[in-house]
């Protein structure tokens, strides 16, 4: 069994792991990071503490009614993407620990495709 990080547990809620193939588990928000465990193998693990986190991303659909999955970004440039069953729920445990500020939305469709046309063609060279 694997030991958790936590000393005092928030919330645990039932979630989806998107690292590689989807893993089917529970989160754990605590006072000392954030946990996902796996609920058919014990060995999948994933323990991130607050130190580590630099910023949650967060995907937002039709103007903040839905958030389908939100990101991890860690220090050392990893993302670790979830999906769970109340999202408004586990982001507002979230920023008990985390600043605000560094609680941010994730670019739509278009702005990723305007982004593209722009480093593509450049500003200078639409004239």
């Amino acid at each position: 069994m694997v030991q958790s990080i936590n000393t005092k547990v928030d919330l645990v809620i039932n979630a989806t792991s998107y690292m590689g193939l989807t893993d089917y588990g529970k989160i754990m928000i605590g006072d000392k990071g954030f946990e996902f465990y796996n609920d058919r193998d014990v060995n999948k693990f994933i323990q991130i503490p607050w130190e580590e986190v630099d910023y949650v991303i967060v995907s937002v659909m039709f103007k903040g009614k839905w958030i389908p999955r939100y990101a991890l970004k860690t220090k050392k440039g990893m993302n670790f993407t979830f999906a769970s069953k109340d999202p408004k729920k586990v982001l507002r445990t979230i920023r008990e620990y985390i600043d605000p500020d560094h609680i941010v939305q994730s670019l739509s469709f278009f702005d990723v495709v305007k982004r593209m046309f722009q480093t593509r063609f450049g500003k200078n060279q639409l004239k």
